[in-house]
């Protein structure tokens, strides 16, 4: 089996989808009988390449062109076998699919948000995938998506096959697990951060709901003084209402953003966080609620999409329209903190169930079902 990972994603995005390539193929290296093959679209200035001792193929196009070569392609019904000779089959990682003659496709569609919540995204990158993704979930041979949620949105809005799709989670990085004292001493000068928090991990979107829970923040100090909200993630789009928000209540104070934290650093964070908060409205998976959990803090989230099949039993949850309920949820942990440990100990062993091992293993099953039939 000469498998092909079209890596773009991994390469070109450092959270979210990267992630997810990245992680993906490290863990299939070891458990495919031939190594892999990693394609990928160079971008000058942006592509950043991992494992480069694996064969690799890559095209230089821009991110805008080359996503509409490969849509053209598809239409025309044009192979682009070329660029990847000897392949038996390919998958990739995001949400464009390679058109290609003779062999089995594998395609990973993360969430259909683009589809969901239009308003959320930029007007180009809108009209393409919401163009073009129907096409490219109908030509894959097999789909793997990250949650049940995101395999009843594609059944619902493409009419895909459920037999055609595969529901494969995702997991914490193993860079995640609760820090020492001494560690967390050193991040919270290094970073400035208090000793009573609220955290929120994900780009400033509308979509994270962030405006929302400023208000809640600002309700809970009536009670809990001395509490903040800490918000590591980089500015996406559509965030002036967050901002605006903070203005408003005066609450600039109150939220801080301590910029860019590497990867040796988030899980301290995670670590000494009083409570992780997840306010989105939608997410295709939520990450940040495993990590929070492998790192020993308990989790309120909201009560919708993907995130109940993640938090399970172990999270707390609220309606992310209703502030009240958000209030109530995140309050409930803050005036109990045997609750708090308690939950602590169960996300931990909740985390310890996602691996991306087993992620590796269940996309292979995917690989082999292809082949066989």
């Amino acid at each position: 089996m000469s498998v092909v990972l079209d890596i773009s994603a991994g390469v070109n995005v450092q959270s979210g989808l990267g992630r997810y390539s990245r992680s993906l193929t490290e863990a299939l290296i070891p458990l495919l009988f031939e190594p892999p093959t990693l394609f990928y679209n160079h971008i000058e200035g942006r592509s950043e390449p991992f494992l480069n001792n694996l064969p690799t193929r890559t095209i230089n196009l821009g991110y805008k062109p080359w996503r509409m070569v490969v849509w053209m392609g598809q239409l025309a019904h044009v192979g682009f076998n070329r660029l990847i000779p000897g392949a038996t089959l390919y998958h990739g990682h995001e949400h464009l699919l390679m058109p290609l003659r003779g062999i089995p496709t594998v395609l990973t569609v993360h969430d259909l948000i683009f589809k969901l919540f239009p308003e959320h995204h930029k007007k180009l990158n809108y009209v393409f995938l919401n163009q073009a993704m129907p096409l490219f979930c109908k030509r894959a041979d097999a789909i793997i998506t990250i949650s049940e949620s995101s395999k009843r949105d594609l059944v619902e809005h493409y009419n895909a096959s459920p037999d055609k799709i595969h529901v494969i989670y995702e997991a914490p990085d193993p860079i995640f697990r609760p820090p020492t004292a001494e560690q967390i001493d050193a991040v919270r000068q290094r970073y400035q951060l208090p000793e009573q928090f609220l955290l929120v991990v994900g780009t400033i979107e509308p979509r994270k709901n962030y405006s929302r829970l400023v208000e809640a923040l600002m309700r809970l100090r009536e009670s809990h003084s001395d509490l903040k909200l800490v918000v590591v993630g980089s500015k996406g789009w559509l965030y002036d209402e967050f901002f605006g928000k903070i203005a408003a209540l005066n609450a600039t104070g109150h939220v801080i953003f301590p910029g860019f934290i590497p990867d040796e650093d988030l899980p301290v964070v995670y670590g000494m966080a009083t409570v992780v908060v997840m306010a989105s409205v939608y997410e295709g998976f939520g990450l940040p609620i495993l990590e929070a959990m492998a790192c020993g803090t308990p989790v309120v989230c909201s009560s919708t999409s993907s995130l109940p099949e993640l938090g399970g039993d172990v999270a707390r949850y609220f309606d992310p329209y209703n502030v009240d309920e958000m209030v109530a949820a995140i309050d409930a942990l803050l005036s109990d903190s045997d609750l708090r440990k308690k939950l602590a100990s169960e996300g931990l062993l909740h985390a310890a169930e996602f691996t991306w091992e087993r992620t590796a293993r269940e996309t292979i099953d995917v690989y082999n079902a292809l082949l066989d039939a």
